[in-house]
């Protein structure tokens, strides 16, 4: 078994009444900031992958559409070549 050491405690309080300690106005106002700052973060995250996808999507789209372009236009060839032999 490995050793283990005992955890510190933090020293009790003697205080059982209701908190009286405020937090100032500048200290909400970080708060409130922080909060906001994380909401943003989280959703430039979201649509950032939102269109992540979506351009993955288009390329895959048009690269389908070439494909099927290059395959016409050589069926076409091939068909024109078969005309010109007869």
């Amino acid at each position: 078994m490995a050793n283990r050491r005992p955890v510190a405690l933090a020293p009790s309080s003697d205080k059982t009444g209701p908190m009286t300690e405020r937090l100032s106005k500048v200290e909400i106002r970080k708060d409130a900031l922080q909060e906001t700052v994380q909401s943003v973060a989280s959703t430039v995250g979201e649509v950032t992958s939102i269109i992540t996808t979506a351009v993955k999507d288009v390329a895959g789209a048009i690269g389908g559409l070439a494909t099927d372009v290059f395959e016409i236009r050589d069926g076409a060839r091939r068909a024109s070549e078969h005309v010109e032999d007869e």
